[in-house]
């Protein structure tokens, strides 16, 4: 019997060599909004085990910079003009040593997602907290005019967040991509033209 997570795209990313097949989520936003551009510095949180490393970094080509941050390390072998940080984003120095050792990003990604229980709406709140906190680093983190995507589970707060980006950003989109699985209660806000940094 086949193992249920070992759809299409678990073996096109195997076939391909990417470290997860989470990339084609990225690899399909990408095609269709174009928020990565070569030399573009992006920050990729809860990056571990690396596949949108390696996908952003192909797109960013080598005058880019990728970082890539999880509390967990990320051993893979990158180009040189990708970083992998072992650290807690949300912890505010953290954030501060990141912007004073990097600079600002054009893009932030999170595809952060929480331990799951089972319990919907327990998972839900716990994503939605992942997901506030991401888009608390964008203040620090984020150039103007810079894209933000993350993933988020669908909960009581999902509207109330949504309003918040749509006051920060020009653009706001929800997607849910097809690589995501059908069962899965996930889905992503992209989030265009960062409208200033405070």
């Amino acid at each position: 019997m086949s193992h249920p997570y070992r759809d299409h795209y678990f073996h096109k990313a195997k076939k391909e060599n990417y470290l997860a097949r989470a990339v084609y989520k990225l690899e399909e936003i990408q095609k269709k909004y174009r928020i990565l551009k070569t030399g573009d510095r992006v920050l990729d949180l809860g990056a571990a085990p690396g596949s949108w490393m390696q996908f952003s970094s192909s797109v960013v080509g080598p005058s880019g910079l990728v970082v890539g941050v999880d509390l967990k390390p990320i051993v893979h072998p990158f180009p040189e003009q990708v970083i992998a940080v072992q650290g807690d984003v949300f912890d505010g120095d953290f954030q501060e040593k990141l912007v004073n050792d990097y600079g600002c990003f054009d893009v932030i990604l999170s595809d952060m997602a929480p331990a799951t229980s089972g319990i919907r709406s327990a998972d839900s709140a716990r994503s939605e907290l992942l997901f506030e906190e991401a888009l608390r680093v964008t203040r620090v983190a984020l150039k103007t005019h810079g894209h933000f995507l993350a993933k988020i589970f669908q909960g009581p707060d999902f509207h109330t967040l949504l309003t918040r980006v749509k006051g920060q950003f020009s653009r706001v989109k929800v997607v849910k991509p097809d690589a995501s699985r059908k069962f899965s209660k996930e889905i992503y806000i992209l989030a265009m033209d960062f409208k200033q940094r405070l």
